[in-house]
């Protein structure tokens, strides 16, 4: 049986869709960014600022092509249908009230075009010195300072709290993510994810990827 928590988010998701499938003024246009926001905000936050006590992630100022592309992989189940993923089983059902791509494009649009969250720090025991030698693979995706590289399909780092990090290499490394047959820069990502050995690797780079928003 799903979880009250995720009823809650179905049913309200619900209602937000009808009211506005029965706007007058979008009967023909898709609805604006702004519009289709208010749904995310119910675990993104007011903001896009992220709320870890449901495991959502800071989006605010994400680049736009990233949101829409992580968007769709939640739509054609390239990513959020493996059973261990909680987080990602709760957020295809949100995202398939996105009729069209211009919805997509429009409420990608919005995410970033709003201030870029400063995350704080909630992990201890990194050493970011040595996770700056850790996270030199990494730049040739993800920029130098954790920009993110549409070319090779490097998701923007930047932003992003350490729990989020810490949770998203745990599911590369247990193949939550990266192992659908869709999601082939997952299935890169997945493979640099081994070279963090254990633990101490893992928060050493995100130690590391935390100074980039400073």
């Amino acid at each position: 049986m799903a979880p009250l928590r995720t009823l809650r988010f179905l049913a309200a998701g619900a209602v937000w869709a009808l009211a506005i499938s029965a706007s007058p003024v979008l009967a023909e246009d898709a609805p604006t960014g702004e519009q289709i926001f208010a749904l995310c905000t119910q675990c993104h936050g007011s903001v896009g600022q992220g709320n870890v006590a449901v495991a959502a992630p800071p989006i605010s100022g994400m680049d736009e092509w990233y949101v829409a592309k992580q968007l769709r992989k939640y739509q054609t189940g390239a990513r959020g249908k493996h059973a261990a993923d909680h987080e990602g089983l709760k957020m295809r059902p949100m995202v398939r009230f996105l009729k069209t791509d211009a919805w997509v494009d429009n409420v990608a649009a919005h995410v970033a075009g709003l201030p870029r969250h400063t995350p704080e720090a909630t992990l201890i025991g990194g050493d970011s010195e040595r996770g700056k030698g850790l996270y030199g693979p990494c730049a040739a995706c993800h920029g130098q300072a954790g920009e993110g590289v549409q070319a090779t399909n490097g998701a923007p780092l930047v932003g992003l709290s350490d729990w989020y990090l810490y949770s998203s290499i745990e599911k590369f490394k247990a193949g939550i993510r990266g192992s659908d047959p869709l999601d082939t820069d997952g299935a890169v990502m997945r493979g640099m994810a081994m070279i963090l050995v254990d633990d101490q690797a893992m928060k050493d780079v995100i130690a590391h990827i935390m100074t980039f928003s400073n």
